[in-house]
């Protein structure tokens, strides 16, 4: 048998991560990119395991057991030190792969991504300027015509406006809502646009309900947070966006679309969100808004794609030097 029919492709896959949001998605779009539908397990270790996270051993999981799986995604502190103890006990066999700094090291892991910004090096290091997700041609596209059904008042010119909200770093308050939403009422009016807003959980309903409130002149439609979240559908229905500058992730997927972004400034500061800002207005994918609707052109960011073909390819090519160790 020759090495090339020695090499295959990873075919099966778990997700590990305490669950959140944005550890879990990103690394199941990953495993959508590369067709495989992973087995997504969640992990809650107790004392003194929890406390130990990233650097000591994993807490036993009644699901983390063999077979093994070809390709093992983790993200998140609880979750490192299960890739360490799959690496161990499948034999080095499964692939192992981190999204985000994994703190505790980079050695004993197959693969480690992280943002441009976090600046991490090494040879299993792989660095995008966006963070990957779930966001794909398909989504967009059945998104928005799911989208155009039921909202009859939009436009044929939709702008779309993703909404986040406080945290750490950046405040989304009553003022800043009450500005947003006339910011937006006015570019609708000046541009000829109606107006398409899905707001996050840390929006908060008062000032999703101020931002409805400012845009009752203009056809416009606000989601209510009833029902499947329109994301993909605004990402998929308008002619360009308007994004607020706290969230990477929200940032980052609209950057997918390669549609022109208007990034909406937020009080406050963060280095490393705004090394990200600086990333992406060089590449050409974000302009602050400042109300004028100029069209301009980049290249998508899809980071998901590049980092499962960096799996593929670096599984492919373990795979073949121990088919002829």
């Amino acid at each position: 048998m020759t090495r090339a029919e020695n090499i295959r492709i990873p075919e099966t896959g778990w997700v590990v991560t305490s669950g959140h949001a944005g550890h879990q998605e990103p690394a199941i779009g990953v495993f959508e990119a590369m067709g495989i539908r992973p087995k997504v397990i969640r992990v809650a270790p107790g004392a003194p395991f929890r406390f130990l996270a990233p650097y000591g051993p994993a807490a036993r999981h009644p699901k983390i057991a063999p077979p093994w799986p070809d390709v093992v995604l983790v993200s998140g502190r609880q979750s490192i030190p299960y890739a360490r103890a799959i690496r161990k006990r499948s034999g080095g066999r499964t692939f192992t792969a981190v999204l985000q700094n994994p703190v505790a090291g980079i050695k004993g892991f197959d693969l480690v991504w992280v943002n441009e910004h976090d600046a991490l090096c090494g040879d299993n290091v792989i660095r995008t300027v966006t963070t990957p997700n779930r966001v794909n041609v398909a989504r967009l596209k059945d998104g928005a015509a799911a989208l155009r059904t039921h909202t009859p008042v939009l436009t044929d010119r939709v702008l779309g406006v993703v909404i986040g909200g406080s945290s750490r770093f950046y405040h989304f308050r009553a003022v800043e809502a009450e500005a947003l939403g006339e910011a937006l009422a006015k570019f609708a009016t000046e541009h000829g646009f109606s107006v398409a807003v899905t707001p996050s959980r840390r929006t908060g309903k008062a000032n999703t309900d101020i931002v409805r409130d400012k845009l009752s002149g203009v056809p416009s439609w606000v989601w209510d947070g009833t029902g499947d979240n329109p994301y993909f559908g605004i990402l998929g229905i308008a002619e360009r966006l308007v994004v607020t500058c706290d969230s990477v992730n929200m940032l980052g997927e609209a950057a997918y679309t390669a549609k022109p972004i208007h990034a909406w400034r937020l009080p406050g500061t963060s280095d490393k969100i705004g090394a990200f800002h600086k990333d992406l207005i060089a590449h050409g994918a974000i302009r602050w808004f400042d109300g004028t609707c100029e069209t301009w052109d980049y290249a998508p960011l899809d980071a998901t794609r590049y980092v499962a073909d960096e799996i593929i390819s670096r599984y492919m090519e373990r795979n073949g030097r121990r088919s002829i160790e």
